[in-house]
């Protein structure tokens, strides 16, 4: 039996979760992004948190964030975007700050009418955004705060001439493939 793609509608967070018969409860949808994602320095989140920042600079993120596509953004002119985050700071312990890195294999896109992944693995976006949180201190660190950002522009074509199959990249390497630095 196959399945039809599902569109997601983009929510505002007063929507409330029902119960039995359809009855809406107290619970709102405010309250499970509350309680899901208030830690933006944990990886994963503050990776969605460089998506968004990044997408609303372009002018691109509205609607609803693809979670399978081959590249993370597209601006109105159709340049499609990658976007990585790595920091200095975790939301755990840490003996030392963390090493900058970030990831930039190439990978199989996911055919989504499909639902399997399809060709050859590669970069597919046109564009990488490398977003380092780079503020140092954990006492005031705040990914909400622009100022303990830098954002690294490299047109993909740079990175496949000169790191065509490498994994990761790590702050001097990428900075020797002189990036722009955007504020």
């Amino acid at each position: 039996m196959d399945f039809p793609l599902i569109q997601a509608e983009r929510k505002d967070g007063d929507e409330p979760f029902v119960g039995a018969a359809g009855v809406r409860t107290e619970l709102r949808l405010v309250d499970f992004w509350r309680w899901s994602t208030s830690d933006l320095l944990v990886n994963t989140t503050r990776a969605v948190l460089a998506e968004f920042l990044v997408g609303s600079a372009l002018g691109c993120a509205q609607g609803v964030r693809e979670e399978w596509a081959p590249y993370d953004l597209e601006t109105a002119e159709g340049v499609s975007v990658e976007v990585k985050s790595s920091a200095y700071v975790q939301s755990w312990a840490q003996r030392a700050l963390s090493q900058v890195k970030f990831d930039i294999s190439p990978r199989q896109a996911w055919d989504k009418a499909r639902n399997e992944f399809a060709g050859a693995p590669k970069r597919h976006a046109r564009v990488y955004v490398f977003c380092l949180l780079a503020h140092r201190d954990k006492a005031t660190i705040d990914p909400m705060n622009l100022d303990q950002w830098r954002f690294y522009v490299l047109p993909t074509a740079t990175l496949d001439a000169a790191r065509p199959s490498q994994q990761s990249l790590g702050l001097s390497s990428l900075e020797a493939l002189e990036p722009r630095l955007v504020p």
